[in-house]
């Protein structure tokens, strides 16, 4: 074979095993691990062996280098000393060896790291899937000589933790929202959900001063145009004659039910129902968790550190910041 052909094979073998190398490399540490988890849930084909490398990406980063330190390095060597030999002979000689080297160095840069590296960066997710199974291989294949790679150095051992925090996943849901993946809505109550644990029942309740209030000694008949003009999901905290003296709350859904049963005599103390205490401080995200299926009331009573009845605080209240239509205590707009 003609010694030109042979120089030019080589120089095509060692660029196209260092752009692979690059390339898979890049891929690799651009994917997600989230992203390979949801992919592993789905399970698409390659997902579960990319899970594994991402679980512990030391073993295939070392195997990927040294596969394109092979290809840079011996193979440069080889290649330079056939290429020696060949322009030795001819073909310009020392200047067209001093020519060959510039142009290889050219290529190397531009075809075997910048170009695999912007295609590994664009491409990730699918050369990643691809490559997963091959490399699992390789991992085991040269498993002695990884085992001593990990014994020099202990951090190829590390294992890669699934781990994200609010910021990661409120920066997330932006991107999303921006790039078109999930709607605007959505993102914005994503970050309303983290917000309801920097806000505390008295950021959110109706004051002592403002709650409606009803007398519990007093008849339902007697507070019944009061009931009749109330919003149709108006609550009332009844009251006892002793100061604080909270007997329970009262809906208007049930007063309404009473007084069409003829209840109308009774006393508003013993139809109210029972009252659930909450403090001023618990955290809106914790308040929403004692609202559950079944409860007969959905508000709380909020109490001070003594006891003393504060304010009224109602799941509505909640999912209001949640909705976006109940706006944040600081005044700077809606949750």
């Amino acid at each position: 074979m003609h010694p030109i052909v042979v120089l030019t094979v080589l120089a095509a073998v060692i660029l196209v095993g260092s752009a692979i190398a690059t390339g898979v490399e890049a891929a690799i540490l651009t994917v997600s691990p989230i992203q390979v988890h949801t992919l592993t849930q789905q399970r698409v084909p390659g997902s579960r062996a990319l899970e594994r490398i991402k679980a512990r990406p030391g073993r295939a980063l070392a195997l990927l280098v040294v596969a394109n330190n092979l290809c840079n390095i011996s193979g440069s060597m080889a290649l330079g000393s056939h290429a020696d030999g060949v322009f030795h002979h001819g073909y310009g000689g020392a200047a067209g060896l001093v020519a060959f080297n510039v142009v290889f160095t050219l290529l190397v840069i531009l075809f075997a790291e910048i170009l695999p590296k912007a295609i590994g960066n664009t491409f990730a997710m699918p050369i990643s899937l691809v490559s997963a199974r091959v490399l699992l291989l390789a991992e085991r294949l040269s498993l002695p000589l990884l085992l001593l790679l990990e014994k020099l150095m202990p951090a190829i051992t590390a294992e890669a933790e699934l781990t994200t925090n609010e910021r990661e996943i409120h920066l997330m849901a932006r991107l999303g929202s921006q790039q078109g993946q999930i709607e605007a809505d959505e993102a914005a109550m994503i970050g309303k959900v983290f917000a309801l644990n920097d806000l505390t029942a008295r950021d959110l309740m109706t004051s002592r001063v403002a709650t409606p209030s009803l007398a519990g000694g007093a008849s339902l008949e007697s507070v019944r145009q009061e009931i009749l003009e109330a919003p149709e999901d108006a609550w009332w905290v009844v009251l006892g004659q002793e100061v604080d003296e909270v007997l329970g709350v009262q809906s208007r859904e049930e007063a309404l039910e009473e007084l069409l049963r003829g209840h109308g005599h009774k006393l508003v103390s013993e139809l109210c129902d029972p009252p659930q205490y909450v403090p001023e401080m618990i955290r809106a995200d914790r308040l929403l968790t004692t609202f559950r299926r079944g409860d007969r009331s959905s508000v709380r009573v909020v109490v001070d550190e003594f006891g003393a009845f504060v304010g009224l605080v109602s799941a509505a209240d909640i999912l209001g910041v949640l909705a976006g239509w109940k706006r944040l205590p600081n005044g700077n707009g809606e949750a």
